[in-house]
């Protein structure tokens, strides 16, 4: 298949790297030759894969190493998201703080705010437009009861230890000069927060990593990961890791590696021995025509800055380079058994609520065209709580569980898994997700049951709240219930 192919249809990001490269063959990579020995072997090429193999090469050259994609690299969320390279982190700083302690509460913080410059400062390093621009977040609170969260929000981060600098609380006349959306009472704001093509990046990390001397191997599925065995008591490498090497099986041969890589995500489901260890949850987008400037100037967002409310149904936009609206939100079904199919990319009921819901922000897009609509699934771990580690027993390591909050936190699982790979102490490794071990999710049809419900419970409490205007208990107790 030559030219863009079907992969332009995967979301607007998508359709503009192929319009800016209308000759490029976007399938051109070889798939895996046969089997091969390397050093390390990453099992995906989206963010957290392409930035571990960014990162190893970057810390020693000579390694060799290789990417398996089923696909293309940025096939799946890494070329679909809503382009949000912030510093959120799935758990809280108050539950972080809780089950590790305020210290390390503080450092997860830290170091995820660093992550979002440190995304900027690597793709300008290898040249990659990706349209990055660190204009922050606003989110602004269009009920009583959402100005109420949002200004418990702002205390409990003070408590944690955060400043203004950090995170604060925008009036009216502040709040509706950064977002001219209807209805605005207020608004919070942080500057750790960028926007970006995220497919231009993942494209561009791809390349990156070709150029230091990784492979990246496209249309490779990997059927299966075979951990290594343990090294007796005294024996083994701490380098090589385990004495008996992991393996992954691919259709086309067998890679043996001393360190393997799960970096699959949302389809983390798909692989034999971890269907229960995430579930897809699908997340849905669409992006309307470039706007004129008679839109902006009410509008707001000239920092192009990211934005969103206090809604509990999350929604996420960012005003693109090009002057679009990219807009989506959760509210796409979870699908039985985990299953993941290019239909459920496209809901027309979801995609028609986003519009609704992007012109009761901003009415006077009720007219507007919207070019491009699609979706795809994100990895949810059952307790919530992102994780990455290495097990050097058996050589095999993992990331992910980013619950829509990857683009900057795939880099600094790029970056710690190089470092646990490699042996290198530092402040990364001491993070309170590095080792973290999710419980696995419920068997179904319990699992699709569960998370079914708490979809529609968030549903229900943006309703109540609406209409008595005063918080709802709903969302909260699905929260506790569900571990988030």
């Amino acid at each position: 298949m030559n030219g863009p192919g079907p992969y332009r249809r995967l979301s607007l990001w998508w359709d503009e790297v192929a319009a800016a490269r209308p000759d490029a063959d976007l399938t051109a990579r070889p798939g895996l030759p046969g089997d091969l020995d390397v050093d390390v072997a990453v099992v995906g090429a989206g963010f957290t894969g392409l930035w571990t193999a960014h990162s190893l090469l970057a810390v020693d050259p000579s390694l060799r190493v290789v990417v398996l994609e089923q696909e293309v690299a940025g096939f799946g969320a890494s070329g679909r998201n809503g382009g949000w390279c912030s510093a959120l982190f799935a758990a809280s700083d108050g539950r972080i703080a809780r089950e590790h302690g305020p210290a390390a509460a503080r450092a997860m913080r830290r170091a995820m705010q660093a992550s979002v410059d440190e995304v900027g400062r690597a793709a300008a390093a290898d040249g990659i437009d990706c349209h990055f621009h660190k204009g922050g977040t606003v989110v602004a609170a269009r009920s009583p009861a959402q100005v109420a969260r949002a200004r418990r929000e702002v205390a409990e981060a003070r408590g944690h230890g955060t400043t203004e600098a950090d995170l604060r609380w925008l009036d009216v006349a502040e709040a509706r000069a950064a977002l001219g959306a209807d209805g605005v009472l207020g608004a919070t704001y942080t500057p750790h927060c960028a926007a970006l093509q995220p497919a231009l990046l993942a494209r561009g990390l791809a390349e990156a990593v070709e150029s230091r001397g990784g492979v990246v191997y496209e249309h490779t599925r990997v059927t299966a990961i075979e951990e290594g065995r343990p090294a007796a008591a005294g024996g083994g490498s701490a380098r090589r890791g385990p004495a008996r090497r992991p393996i992954i099986h691919t259709e086309a041969g067998r890679v043996r590696a001393d360190a393997v890589v799960r970096a699959v995500e949302g389809w983390t489901s798909t692989l034999p021995g971890s269907e229960r260890a995430l579930a897809p949850v699908y997340s849905l987008m669409i992006a309307t025509e470039p706007l004129g400037d008679e839109f902006w100037t009410g509008a707001g967002l000239a920092d192009r800055q990211t934005f969103s409310d206090h809604r509990h149904l999350i929604i996420y936009g960012q005003r693109t380079a090009d002057n679009r609206i990219a807009f989506g939100g959760r509210g796409a079904p979870y699908h039985f058994g985990s299953r993941i199919r290019t239909t459920y990319d496209q809901v027309p009921t979801v995609h028609r609520a986003l519009r609704d819901t992007l012109v009761d922000l901003f009415p006077s897009l009720a007219g507007v065209r919207i070019t491009h609509t699609w979706g795809g699934p994100l990895g949810i771990p059952r307790d919530w709580f992102s994780s990455v580690g290495y097990d050097r027993s058996t050589g095999v390591a993992w990331a992910g569980g980013y619950v829509g909050d990857g683009v900057s936190t795939t880099n600094l699982a790029g970056r710690t898994l190089a470092d646990l790979i490699l042996g290198r102490h530092g402040d990364l490794v001491d993070l309170p997700w590095v080792g973290h071990r999710s419980p696995p999710w419920e068997p179904e049809p319990l699992r699709w049951l569960g998370t079914n419900a708490g979809l529609a419970t968030m549903r229900l409490a943006d309703r109540i709240e609406d209409g008595r205007g005063r918080p709802s208990r709903l969302a909260g107790a699905m929260g506790r219930l569900l571990g988030g």
